[in-house]
C-alpha cells in the first residue's frame, strides 16, 4: 500500500546527492512529462519577473526562481528530507529507527507538481512549483498530469492524504481516503484546516512505525489505534481521523 502525502511549498536547501537524474526516480513512465516540466521551469527562470508572476511569488522570493534555474545542476537529497513544514515535522524522520526509515522510503510517496509523484528515497533538488500553477509552455498541470499519472496509479493500492490542488493531478477512485475532523459534544464533525497536515504527519509516522502492512481500511484503523489515533470508517474506502 502506497501512502500518498501532499508536498510542501517550502523545501530544505542543499543536499549531498548528485544532480537530478530522472532515471533514478521511481515510476519511469512519468519521465517524459517530468523532463518537459523541468525544461519549462528552467526556461521560465530566465525571466525573473515572469517567473514570480506565474508562480505567485513576491519580489522577496527571487531565490525560489534561482532554485528553478539550477534544477539540472543543484544537489539532490531524498524526497522525504527535501519537503519541510508541519506534516514533515510530525513525521519526524530523524527519530525513526533504521527499519522504520526503510519502511518510510518504501511505503511513503509525495505528490509533486513537478515530478507527478516521488517515492520517499527518490533524490530530488529543491524547486518551486505548485499544483495550481499554469506554466506558459505547458498549460494547466492537471491537464498535463492526469492522462499519464492516473493510469500509473490505477493498479497501485493507495492511502490518499493529498490536498485538493494535488488531488486534481490524478484521479484515484480506488484509494482509501482520510479526512481530518473535530467532533463536538453532539457528535457533529467538522473538517480541520489549520492542523490538518500535522495530524496527517502523525498518521504517516504511525504507518511506518508499524510492522503491519496496510491492506484495507480496517487494518489502517488498527495501525492508527496502536499509535493512539482515532480513525473511524465513514464509507467503504473513507475514514475520518478524529482529533
Amino acid at each position: 500500500m502506497l501512502v500518498l502525502l501532499p508536498p510542501s511549498e517550502t523545501k530544505a536547501t542543499g543536499g549531498d546527492g548528485a544532480p537530478l537524474d530522472l532515471d533514478l526516480l521511481a515510476r519511469p513512465e512519468l519521465n517524459p512529462v517530468r523532463a518537459k516540466l523541468v525544461d519549462a521551469l528552467v526556461d521560465l527562470a530566465g525571466d525573473v519577473p515572469a517567473s514570480l508572476a506565474v508562480l505567485g511569488l513576491s519580489g522577496r522570493q527571487e531565490a525560489e526562481v534561482a532554485r528553478n534555474a539550477e534544477l539540472r545542476t543543484a544537489p539532490t537529497r531524498p524526497a522525504l528530507e527535501r519537503y519541510t513544514g508541519v506534516l514533515y515535522d510530525n513525521l519526524d524522520l530523524k527519530t525513526l529507527t533504521r527499519a522504520e526509515r526503510a519502511r518510510a522510503d518504501r511505503r511513503l510517496a509525495v505528490a509533486s507538481a513537478l515530478f507527478g509523484i516521488v517515492h520517499g528515497g527518490d533524490p530530488i533538488p529543491a524547486y518551486r512549483l505548485s499544483g495550481g500553477s499554469v506554466l506558459p509552455a505547458t498549460g494547466p498541470l492537471g491537464a498535463l498530469w492526469r492522462p499519464v499519472l492516473t493510469p500509473v496509479l490505477a493498479d497501485t493500492p493507495v492511502v490518499d492524504l493529498r490536498s485538493a490542488p494535488y488531488s486534481s493531478l490524478a484521479k484515484i477512485p480506488h484509494a482509501i481516503t482520510v479526512r481530518v475532523v473535530t467532533e463536538d459534544p453532539d457528535g457533529r464533525r467538522q473538517a480541520v484546516s489549520h492542523f490538518n497536515k500535522a495530524h496527517k504527519g502523525l498518521l504517516a509516522r504511525a504507518i511506518v512505525q508499524s510492522r503491519a502492512e496496510v491492506k484495507s481500511p480496517r487494518s489502517l484503523v488498527r495501525i492508527a489505534a496502536a499509535a493512539g489515533l482515532r480513525l473511524e470508517p465513514t464509507g467503504e474506502l473513507a475514514l475520518d481521523l478524529v482529533v
